[in-house]
C-alpha cells in the first residue's frame, strides 16, 4: 500500500471516528420531552462576548424555537427593563410570547410554560450559571439546579427542579409526559 493509500485511510479512519464520538457527546439537553405545534419567535439578549449564551440558543433552536440574538453592552438596563431582580439574575434574557425568560432554563421548561400559559407567571429563571445546564455543559460535572417562575411583585416559585441519576443524566422533578 503506497504512503498515499496510507494517509487517505488514516484520514477517512480518523474522520469515522470523530463522527462516533460526536453521537456520544451530544447533548442530553437536545432530547425533547414537549412538543409545540409550531416553532415560537423568542427574542436573546446578550453581551457579544459570552459564548454559553450562543450555545443556549442553539438548544433553543433544536427545540423549535426561532431566535432572534440581540446583542447588547447594557445588559443590566434590559433587565432591569423587564423586571429581572438582582436574585434571578443570570447572563442572558429572552423574551417569548410575553413571558421573561432568564439565564439557562432548558427549552422543555420554556415549553411548558408555553403550553399551560399561566396568568400569574411572568417568567422563568436559572439563576447564576450552573454547570450542566443547557449551554453550560462542561464534561461530567452537572450541579443540581432550579428553573424558578417569577411574577409582576417578584415572587418566586419552584417551577421544575433538576438532579442527576447514577448514571449521571439529569432528572426533572416535574416531568410531564
Amino acid at each position: 500500500m503506497s504512503a498515499f493509500n496510507k494517509t487517505i485511510n488514516f484520514g477517512l479512519a480518523l474522520l469515522l471516528n470523530l463522527a462516533f464520538a460526536s453521537t456520544l457527546f451530544a447533548s442530553e439537553w437536545d432530547h425533547a420531552r414537549l412538543q409545540l405545534e409550531q416553532p415560537q419567535t423568542i427574542t436573546v439578549y446578550r453581551d457579544a462576548n459570552c459564548q454559553c449564551c450562543h450555545k443556549w440558543i442553539e438548544h433553543l433552536e433544536i427545540h423549535q424555537f426561532e431566535v432572534i440574538d440581540i446583542i447588547s453592552n447594557d445588559m443590566s438596563k434590559i433587565k432591569e427593563k423587564l423586571g429581572v431582580s438582582n436574585m434571578m439574575a443570570s447572563c442572558h434574557t429572552a423574551v417569548v410570547n410575553d413571558y421573561v425568560i432568564e439565564g439557562h432554563v432548558p427549552a422543555d421548561d420554556i415549553k411548558q410554560l408555553l403550553l399551560d400559559k399561566p396568568a400569574h407567571i411572568k417568567g422563568l429563571s436559572v439563576p447564576q450559571m450552573p454547570v450542566g445546564t443547557p449551554g453550560m455543559e462542561m464534561g461530567l460535572r452537572k450541579d443540581h439546579f432550579i428553573v424558578f417562575s417569577f411574577d409582576d411583585d417578584t415572587q418566586y416559585q419552584l417551577f421544575n427542579a433538576y438532579q442527576t441519576n447514577a448514571e449521571n443524566n439529569y432528572l426533572p422533578l416535574n416531568h410531564a409526559e
